[in-house]
Parts: C-alpha cells; sequence; structure tokens
C-alpha cells in the first residue's frame, strides 16, 4: 500500500474556508512554546466542555460506569479534566504534524523500545496495540522517530478533516489503513511490518463480543486475537501519559504478549481489556470518554448502568 497524494484542490470552495482557517491556526499553534500550548489548549477543552453537551454528558455517563465508586462531583471534575485533555489533544496536532524532531524528544520519555525491536525482529511483523488516549496522535510520532511503523484508522464522515488526519498520521506512520480493511493489515503483518491497532472501542460487528470493560459488559472488537492467529505477529502493547505540567510525556512499551492468542478470541480481548484498564487508570481524564463506549443494554441487569449511554 503507498501513501496518497490526493490534490486538496476539491476543498477550495467557500464552503471549506473556516476549516481552512482552523487548520492554519493549528499550524501557528507549532510555533508557540509548550507551557502556552499546554494553557491554549485547557482554554479550548473549557470551551468544548460547554459548546458539546451531548458528547460531555457521553463521557460523564461513561466515567460513572467505569468509577462507580466516586460520587457526582468527584466524577464531574473528571469530566471537567477530561475535556481540558482533549482539548491539549488539539493542540497537540500541531507537534505531531510540524514540530521538529528534535523538539519531540526533547518532550519525551521512553521505556521498553527494546521490547517492541525484539518483537520486530523476529521477522513476523509486529501488532502494536494501544487503547483510544487523548495522546494518540503526540504518542505515534514518538514511536515512528525510532522504528517505522503503519497506522489503523477510523475515517471521519468530514472529508476535510478525514484528509488533514490521514496526510498528519502518514507524516508518522509509513501507511494508513482504513480501520475495516482487515485484509490490508494481514498484507503488512505478512511483509513483516509493525501495524498499530487500537481495537477498545465498541465495535459490534462481525467479529464483536460483549467483553468485561471496568466490570461492564461491552461490545468489543476480538480482532487483535484473530489477526494474531492468522499472521503468527507477536502483539505488543503500549501506553501513552501526558505528565503533569510541562514535564512532557511518558511513552510505556510492554513486553509481548505469552501465550497469545489462544483458541478463545474473547478470553484474549479479556487479557486485553484488563491491560487497557491498568493504563486508564494510571491517567483516567486522558483516557478517550466522548466515545460511545457502552451501546446496547445485554440484558435487564445492566439496564441502570447503561441507561442513555
Amino acid at each position: 500500500m503507498m501513501k496518497h497524494n490526493r490534490s486538496m484542490s476539491r476543498f477550495l470552495a467557500p464552503r471549506w474556508w473556516p476549516y481552512w482557517l482552523g487548520l492554519g491556526l493549528l499550524r501557528l499553534i507549532a510555533f508557540l512554546p509548550f507551557s502556552v500550548q499546554l494553557a491554549a489548549g485547557g482554554g479550548l477543552g473549557a470551551l468544548l466542555y460547554r459548546a458539546m453537551p451531548k458528547r460531555r454528558l457521553i463521557a460523564a455517563r461513561n466515567l460513572a460506569v467505569c468509577f462507580r465508586a466516586r460520587d457526582a462531583e468527584e466524577i464531574a471534575t473528571l469530566t471537567r479534566a477530561h475535556f481540558g485533555a482533549l482539548g491539549i489533544a488539539v493542540c497537540e496536532m500541531s507537534l505531531s504534524w510540524w514540530a521538529s524532531d528534535r523538539r519531540i524528544d526533547r518532550l519525551f520519555t521512553i521505556e521498553g523500545l527494546e521490547h517492541l525491536q525484539a518483537a520486530r525482529d523476529l521477522g513476523r511483523g509486529v501488532i502494536l496495540v494501544s487503547a483510544h488516549f487523548t495522546t494518540l496522535e503526540i504518542a505515534g510520532r514518538l514511536l515512528t522517530r525510532h522504528i517505522e511503523s503503519d497506522a489503523m484508522y477510523r475515517p471521519h464522515r468530514n472529508p476535510f478533516i478525514n484528509e488533514m488526519l490521514r496526510r498528519g498520521r502518514e507524516r508518522s506512520a509509513s501507511q494508513t489503513i482504513p480501520k475495516d480493511d482487515a485484509r490490508a493489515m494481514l498484507r503488512s503483518l505478512r511483509d513483516k511490518r509493525i501495524v498499530w491497532y487500537a481495537p477498545d472501542q465498541s465495535y459490534r460487528r462481525k467479529h464483536g463480543a460483549l467483553v468485561s470493560f471496568f466490570g461492564v459488559p461491552a461490545w468489543t472488537n476480538t480482532g487483535t486475537s484473530r489477526m494474531a492467529r492468522l499472521s503468527g505477529a507477536p502483539v505488543v502493547s503500549y501506553s501513552c501519559i501526558r505528565l503533569p505540567g510541562t514535564c512532557g510525556y511518558r511513552l510505556t512499551i510492554k513486553p509481548p504478549l505469552e501465550n497469545f492468542p489462544t483458541d478463545d478470541p474473547v478470553a484474549d480481548s479479556e487479557r486485553l481489556n484488563r491491560w487497557f484498564e491498568t493504563a486508564v487508570l494510571a491517567a483516567p481524564e486522558q483516557y478517550l470518554w466522548i466515545h460511545r463506549k457502552f451501546k446496547q443494554v445485554p440484558s435487564p441487569e445492566y439496564a441502570d448502568i447503561y441507561t442513555g449511554l
């Protein structure tokens, strides 16, 4: 698969001018000091919190489901912190797409890179698994500073945004693969490539199953197990945490999962979800809670938890 080089001339009509303005502002953010970027992101997050009531409600309900021991005030505080993380994530796109390698290196501490290199050297490709954190874009930029990889992505409904996200990610990833293109992913793995894959979002299609997430069943993609079995590629997990203040980021890569996959894709997905939960607990506000993680009521016993999700 080759990188796409479609012309941007199709977006010259007036309807696209606000998007070009937004892209220009994002480009300017790349020139700001890191501390100012964080402050700008926090301010943007506060605006998003007020401007996106539906997503605010989804995030709060997701958090209430997963952190049932926390009271309403704690959930509200965590929801606001999450929107702050979302705003910072927007500003981080400018770093991911346009910052110099030297600047990126100064912001990061990376642990466990040897695990990914050792898995790659086995010569069977590598499935590099993570959850959807707000640090997704900046983590991808750092990873590809050290090791070449491809990336699965979810096409956006808005064609301009989709093109910008795809082009931005291809500044780091060698190539991008639509998330439902299993054949393309398998080809990359059989070509002995590293493929980034995030199977944690709600998925009620073929190869979807109800798998526990923070003790509550959620529709989950079991494709990681299937792709590992078909390709023979080891599965390596990583997480990226935004550190307090201006301390930057810590990216942690774990050793390849042992005895993975098994003959039970659901059990394999349970195992991955336990890892995702551990990563979420390290910085709960930085996980992507505005996604509708819990969809459909699987049984009456969970009706009170799932209401409105």
